[in-house]
C-alpha cells in the first residue's frame, strides 16, 4: 500500500517478493521434523508398521530360494510338500505385508493432514502478526502462494513420498543384509554401481534444487500478479486495457512455465540414469551367479534368492531417484515457508508498557518534533508538531504524498517515528501496549474492508457482546438502516467477496456504522465519505458531529467543504506544516489553504 491509499507505506513500493536466504537441506528437514514430532506417537507407529511390512516382504525371496532348492534340479526329484509349504508362507507374508502397507498409507495421510494443519495455521497466524511495513513492501500474492501452493507441496511429500522413501530405505538395508548372508561374492558388482549412483544423485541434487527454488519464486510472482489484476478488473475494463495486461500475464506465465519445465526436465533425467546403472549391476550379478553355480560354489536357489534381493535392492534406489525431483521441490517449498515464518513479527511491547483503558482516555494527543521516512533517503515528515486537545477535531489536508496518511500510521503505531515523540494523555505511546492504543481509536478508511459474512457480523465483529439493537442504532446513525431492511434477509444478508454485491457507497456507510458502534474515545477518518453522494455526506457529517462530541477526531480530507467546522486544520506541504488554524483563520491569511479552497469552490460552481 502506498501513501495515497489507506494506511499507506513507502511510495514506489513495487510489491517485491520477500527475500529468501538459502537454507541447507539438513536445516529444512530438521525444522520439518519439529512439526512431525507433534505426531510422535503416530510417527512411531508408522515406523513400526513400515519395519514389519518390509521384514515380511523380505522373507519372500528367501522362501522362494528354499522352494527352488526343494525342486532338486539335476536330481530329477521334487519335494512337492516342501514346495507348497514355502509357497504357502510366501503368500501369507506378502498378504500381511500388503495389508500393513495399506495401513501405513492411511496413517501417513493422517500425519500429513495434522502436520499441514499446524503448518498452515502457524503461517496464517504469523501473517497476522507481521508489521504493516511487511505488507507495504512485499507482494501479498507471494505470501498467499506460500500458504497454499508451497504447503500443499509439503503435504504431498508427507502423505505419499515420505512413505516410499521410508520403505525404500528399509528395503535397501534389509536386502543388503540378506544378500551378504547368501553370498558376499555376488555383492561385488554393487561395490562399483552403488558409489556411482550416490555420486551421480548428489551431483544432480546440487543442480536441481536451485531450479525448483526459481520455480517456486516464479509461481509466487505469477500468483501475486493475478491477484493484483483481478482486484482491479473494473478499472482495466473501463480503460480497455485488458489486452495489455493479458500480454503481461502471458510473459509472467511463460516465465513460470519455463522455470517449471527447466526444473522438471533436468530432474527427470536422474531416474533413468540411475536405473541404467542399477540394471547394469543386475546384469553383472546374473553373469557372476551363473559362473559361481557352474563352479558349484552356490545353489540355484541361492542364486534365485540373491537375484530377487538384488532387484529389491536396486529397485528402491531407482524409485528414490524418481522421487528425487519431488524431494527437491519439497525442499524449495519448505524453504519458502520457513523463510516467511522467519520474517520478524511486529516488535513486542516495551517491558514497562502500560495498558491504556479506553474508559479513562481523555484524548489529548501531542506530536513533538516528528521526523519520519519509509526509507532513510526519502523523508516524509520533518519536524512535525501537532497538539490535539480532548474533544477537538483535527483536519489534515494537503497534496498527495505530503504525509497525511503517514500521520495516521504513526498515531496507530503501525510505524514508529525516527525522531520525536507522540503522547496520548501525557503517555508516550512507545510505552503503551499496541493493542490498547489501537482500541482507543475507531477508524474509517477510504478503502472499505468487509469480509464474507452477514451484515450484522460485519458491523458487530469489532465489539464483542454487542446487542442487535445497538447494531441497528449505529446503522441508523450512519443512514444505512433503511437500506439494510430493504434487503431480502435484512441484517442477515450475506456479503460476498468483500461486499461486491452492494455499492461502494453502501460499503462505506457500513464501515462508518461499524466505527460508530465501537464508540472509541478517538476517531480517525481517512477520506471516509469519498464514496458517498453529497446529500448522504451531509447527513453523515451531522451524525459524526453528534457522535464526536467530547471525543478527539483526526480527519484526512481532500474536499475542504467537509472540514469547515474542524477545530484545527493542518495544511501539509513537503512533510511540514505549512499552515495551521481554523477554516476562517486560514481563509483570512490568504495563503495556500485559501488558494486551494477557492480552486475547489470554483470547480464546484463550474460543475
Amino acid at each position: 500500500m502506498r501513501e495515497s491509499k489507506g494506511l499507506g507505506g513507502p511510495a514506489g513500493n513495487d510489491g517485491k517478493s520477500f527475500e529468501r536466504p538459502k537454507q541447507s537441506a539438513g536445516v529444512i528437514l530438521k525444522r520439518l521434523w519439529t512439526y512431525l514430532a507433534g505426531c510422535r506417537r503416530l510417527v512411531a507407529l508408522a515406523i513400526v508398521i513400515s519395519i514389519a511390512s518390509n521384514l515380511l516382504a523380505l522373507v519372500g525371496p528367501k522362501l522362494s530360494g528354499y522352494a527352488v532348492d526343494a525342486l532338486r534340479p539335476g536330481q530329477g526329484q521334487v519335494d512337492f510338500e516342501a514346495v507348497f509349504f514355502y509357497a504357502k508362507w510366501m503368500l501369507v507374508a506378502y498378504l500381511v505385508s500388503a495389508a500393513l502397507s495399506y495401513l501405513l498409507a492411511t496413517l501417513m495421510v493422517r500425519i500429513a493432514r495434522d502436520v499441514v494443519y499446524r503448518l498452515r495455521r502457524d503461517v496464517f497466524e504469523h501473517l497476522m502478526k507481521l508489521p504493516v511495513r511487511f505488507y507495504d513492501s512485499h507482494a501479498i500474492g507471494d505470501a498467499l502462494s506460500v500458504l497454499s501452493y508451497d504447503i500443499d507441496t509439503i503435504s504431498t511429500m508427507l502423505s505419499t513420498d515420505l512413505i516410499q522413501m521410508m520403505t525404500n530405505l528399509l528395503t535397501v538395508a534389509g536386502s543388503f543384509i540378506m544378500m551378504l548372508t547368501i553370498s558376499p561374492l555376488l555383492f561385488l558388482p554393487f561395490l562399483v554401481t552403488i558409489p556411482a549412483s550416490i555420486l551421480f544423485t548428489r551431483y544432480r541434487a546440487r543442480k536441481v534444487r536451485p531450479l525448483y527454488r526459481d520455480r517456486s519464486a516464479a509461481l509466487g510472482a505469477l500468483n501475486g500478479y493475478a491477484e493484483e489484476m483481478t482486484g482491479g478488473l473494473e478499472t482495466i475494463r473501463a480503460y480497455g486495457r485488458g489486452n495489455v495486461f493479458l500480454h503481461r500475464f502471458d510473459a509472467k506465465n511463460a516465465q513460470a512455465c519455463e522455470a517449471n519445465y527447466r526444473a522438471d526436465c533436468f530432474a527427470s533425467m536422474t531416474g533413468p540414469s540411475v536405473g541404467f546403472i542399477n540394471n547394469l549391476s543386475l546384469a553383472l550379478v546374473s553373469t557372476l551367479g551363473a559362473v559361481l553355480y557352474m563352479a558349484g560354489w552356490i545353489s540355484l536357489g541361492s542364486v534365485s534368492s540373491f537375484v530377487l534381493y538384488s532387484r529389491k535392492f536396486s529397485g528402491p534406489i531407482n524409485e528414490f531417484a524418481n522421487l528425487f525431483s519431488e524431494l527437491q521441490s519439497t525442499l524449495a517449498a519448505a524453504e519458502r515457508v520457513f523463510t516467511l515464518l522467519d520474517e520478524p513479527e511486529e516488535a513486542p511491547d516495551a517491558p514497562d508498557a502500560q495498558v491504556l483503558a479506553p474508559a479513562s482516555v481523555r484524548g489529548e494527543v501531542v506530536l513533538t518534533g516528528i521526523d519520519f521516512g519509509y526509507s532513510p533517503d526519502a523523508p516524509v515528515l520533518q519536524g512535525l508538531n501537532l497538539r490535539a486537545k480532548p474533544g477537538q477535531t483535527i483536519a489534515i489536508v494537503g497534496p498527495t504524498g505530503a504525509g497525511k496518511t503517514t500521520i495516521i500510521n504513526l498515531l496507530m503505531r503501525f510505524y514508529d517515528p525516527l525522531r520525536g515523540s507522540i503522547t496520548v494523555d501525557g503517555h508516550d505511546i512507545r510505552h503503551l501496549t499496541r493493542a490498547s492504543l489501537r482500541l482507543a481509536y475507531s477508524m474509517v478508511l477510504q478503502d472499505t474492508w468487509l469480509f464474507t459474512g452477514t451484515i450484522y457480523e460485519n458491523l458487530a465483529y469489532g465489539k464483542p457482546g454487542v446487542t442487535r439493537q445497538e447494531v441497528m442504532n449505529a446503522a441508523r446513525a450512519a443512514h444505512i438502516h433503511r437500506f439494510i431492511l430493504s434487503l431480502p434477509q435484512g441484517y442477515d444478508t450475506v456479503l460476498q467477496d468483500g461486499g461486491a454485491n452492494i455499492s461502494k457507497g453502501q460499503r462505506q456507510l457500513l464501515t462508518i456504522a461499524r466505527a460508530m458502534l465501537l464508540d472509541a474515545p478517538m476517531l480517525i477518518l481517512d477520506e471516509a465519505t469519498s464514496n458517498v453522494d453529497t446529500g448522504t455526506e451531509q447527513q453523515i457529517q451531522k451524525a459524526m458531529l453528534t457522535l464526536m462530541q467530547g471525543r478527539t477526531c483526526f480527519v484526512i480530507a481532500h474536499r475542504l467543504s467537509t472540514i469547515q467546522n474542524a477545530d484545527q486544520i493542518l495544511l501539509l506541504q513537503n512533510g511540514r506544516v505549512a499552515e495551521q488554524g481554523t477554516h476562517q483563520e486560514l481563509l483570512a491569511k490568504g495563503g495556500a489553504y485559501c488558494a486551494l479552497y477557492r480552486a475547489q469552490f470554483e470547480d464546484s460552481n463550474a460543475g
